[in-house]
């Protein structure tokens, strides 16, 4: 899994999951680039990178802001000459019975998952077409083929993404681009933390049950999703030297989901 000095654009990159990623990536040679709406944040992650002997760059991102992402690439390929790999990681959850989704709930979820996708995407293809070389990987979720009650927005952009790795595999091959999912079981991270308790009061039942009936129950061993087997996933995209890995989605699940 050779990423030496390949520059990876990794949203939401400050904490968990993209952090791990960005880490990862690090040790391997790559130079990550911390996109996160927390700037500060993001800075003190690439500082802790630089502290250990990677390069590592931080931008201010917010995903759903045009302009924020094209200034954050742009900035990117002014410091590094180039961005060869998109890890479209930043993302949020928010639960509703779909009877009492707010329509402004729906639509702030599906602008960081889905246009946030497409708005990095973007922003990089014009320099990864112009190299004939680029890596776009996105974070999907078991959700991704699987639905779960209290859902609705969630489970629409993950499928969502499927759909945009797809288009951009046939769009992206003849610039030697590739596109793929990485679709994880449930994460112990804060994300799925805020989860717990938000689904143990609209199912009515306790926040043990959340975890052990809801979260764990189709899993082969009752086990979390590590944010390290996520960052393994990823990296085995980013650094495959072939195109015949393209529109394709890996379930990270602990067997919840098998494809």
């Amino acid at each position: 899994m050779d990423l030496k000095n390949r520059v990876a654009i990794i949203t939401g990159a400050a904490s968990g999951i993209g952090k791990d990623i960005a880490v990862r990536l690090a040790a391997r040679g790559g130079i990550p680039v911390i996109a996160d709406l927390n700037l500060a944040a993001a800075e003190a992650t690439a500082a802790e990178l630089r502290t250990s002997g990677a390069d590592a760059f931080a931008i201010a991102m917010d995903v759903a802001n045009e302009e924020q992402v094209e200034k954050g690439v742009a900035d990117t390929v002014a410091r590094y000459g180039k961005v060869d790999i998109l890890v479209s990681n930043a993302g949020i959850q928010i639960v509703h019975p779909f009877v009492d989704y707010p329509y402004a709930d729906w639509k702030k979820l599906i602008a960081i998952h889905l246009d946030g996708a497409f708005l990095t995407t973007k922003a990089c293809l014009k320099h990864m077409y112009a190299a004939k070389y680029g890596r776009v990987i996105y974070m999907g979720s078991v959700h991704s083929h699987e639905a779960s009650k209290l859902k609705a927005a969630y489970v629409t952009a993950k499928h969502g993404l499927l759909g945009l790795s797809r288009v951009l595999a046939k769009e992206g091959a003849e610039y030697n681009v590739t596109a793929n999912v990485v679709c994880p079981g449930f994460v112990r991270t804060p994300l799925v933390d805020k989860q717990i308790p938000e689904q143990a009061k609209q199912l009515g039942i306790s926040e043990q049950d959340v975890v052990k009936t809801v979260m764990l129950k189709d899993t082969v061993d009752g086990e979390f999703t590590t944010t390290a087997d996520v960052a393994d996933a990823v990296l085995y995209f980013a650094a495959s030297p072939s195109n015949a890995l393209t529109g394709q989605s890996l379930v990270v699940s602990h067997g919840w989901y098998m494809q």
